[in-house]
């Protein structure tokens, strides 16, 4: 079974964001990168099937040479190699039909990701990745199993949960709970020097076409200073839920 799991580069929850002066764009400066949380989970469980099943496992990432380090470490957790296309992705069709292309052409059994990155919260890649294709999809699963040329998911719905099997292949987006948070794997220096040779290869990309094109971007305004009142002020407690607050 050929497995191909999708990660993106995305700023490491710590770091403090910023828009460049004219609010047009992310400013990159000073962040840390890390892989897409929901695509880590997608990973773990893309490496445990790799044990219990034999699996080849390649990740695939679509973005610039910046992007390299945070594709390292998926190959250091476990991925026997990987694609990066060469392109600075605008919008979610851009990078769907990149990664369409590369699944195609590699004829992969299962395509993993996350539901979503957690910079834009998009949540359209694996859909128009799934069409593209013209391949069964599940999302948000929080539960996978492959047996031969079938695979069940499990998804969470209102007021519970939902299975749901299709036959491979497919596409499949993960969230918290595709495996547990302990499973999640921490590389090993043995698995960091391992990844130094493992090929990534660098395709160019087959389309620049953009679909959606962001206009402007704005920070959270800042959160206003406490106000603390005296327990036996009540007086002056209503009056600022009233007049400030607003909310009596």
């Amino acid at each position: 079974m050929k497995i191909l799991v999708c990660i993106s580069s995305v700023p490491d929850t710590t770091s403090k964001i910023n828009f460049t002066a004219d609010k047009s764009a992310f400013d990159k400066n000073g962040i840390q990168w890390v892989i897409n949380p929901l695509d880590e989970f997608a990973l773990t469980k893309a490496i445990k099937l790799q044990e219990s099943q034999g699996a080849t496992v390649t990740v695939m990432n679509v973005g610039d040479a910046a992007t390299e380090p945070v594709i390292r470490k998926a190959l250091a957790i476990g991925a026997n190699d990987a694609v990066r296309v060469n392109l600075d992705p605008k919008d979610s069709y851009s990078t769907a039909k990149e990664i369409a292309s590369v699944a195609q052409n590699g004829g992969y059994d299962l395509v993993l990701c996350g539901k979503e990155s957690i910079d834009y919260n998009g949540g359209s890649v694996p859909g128009m990745v799934a069409q593209l294709l013209n391949q069964p999809f599940v999302n948000a699963s929080v539960g996978l199993d492959v047996n031969g040329s079938e695979a069940t998911a499990v998804r969470e719905i209102e007021g519970g949960k939902e299975t749901i099997s299709v036959k491979l292949p497919a596409v499949i987006a993960g969230q918290k709970g595709l495996v547990d948070e302990k499973d999640l794997i921490i590389p090993n220096m043995r698995g960091i020097m391992s990844a130094r040779t493992k090929p990534l290869q660098v395709v160019e990309p087959t389309s620049s076409e953009v679909k959606v094109q962001g206009v402007s971007y704005d920070s959270v305004p800042p959160r206003a200073a406490v106000k603390i009142v005296s327990p036996d002020n009540l007086d002056e407690l209503v009056r600022l839920l009233h007049e400030e607050a607003k909310v009596i």
